[in-house]
């Protein structure tokens, strides 16, 4: 079953760009350097910050949903990140290099599938899941800090 991997819109963390310390602590957010490769995978372009960089620490709805299963946590956006990534058929790197739970949900909302697995063994999973009625989309989260990672859907677009 293909399978697309999509990141979050910038468009809701564009008015963050920019602030000064003092203005992002205002509204509960952190600008934080990154000191070390593969350190703080951004959301929105799917790919590891450079050392050097700057990247915004915040907290972030990833499920926005009428079901026991909303959910928020910690996420890095990088300030440079302007288009959303979209990946079609392969998972981005900074998914491929780390440990995954990736979470399987219902039409409703429901989580109808778990599982935490290697990120480089996980396309099989993700396929299998993708073929089940049940199953209406995925999340994927870094599994050793919980934290999402990305969207994924079957077919070759993103969410509708």
């Amino acid at each position: 079953m293909p399978f697309t991997v999509t990141g979050l819109s910038p468009g809701a963390f564009r008015p963050l760009f920019g602030l000064s310390e003092a203005e992002l602590a205002e509204r509960g957010v952190r600008r934080v350097k990154v000191d070390a490769p593969a350190s703080a995978p951004c959301r929105v372009t799917l790919e590891d910050a450079e050392p050097g960089e700057s990247v915004l620490l915040l907290n972030h709805e990833h499920l926005p949903v009428d079901s026991p299963y909303r959910s928020c946590h910690a996420i890095y956006v990088r300030e440079t990140a302007r288009e959303t990534a979209v990946v079609k058929g392969a998972l981005p790197l900074a998914l491929h290099r780390r440990l995954l739970a990736i979470r399987a949900f219902d039409r409703d909302d429901m989580m109808v599938e778990a599982e935490v697995i290697e990120g480089r063994e996980a396309a099989p999973l993700i396929e299998a899941w993708l073929a089940d009625d049940r199953v209406a989309y995925l999340h994927a989260h870094y599994a050793r800090r919980g934290c999402f990672a990305a969207r994924i859907d079957r077919g070759a677009a993103g969410p509708g």
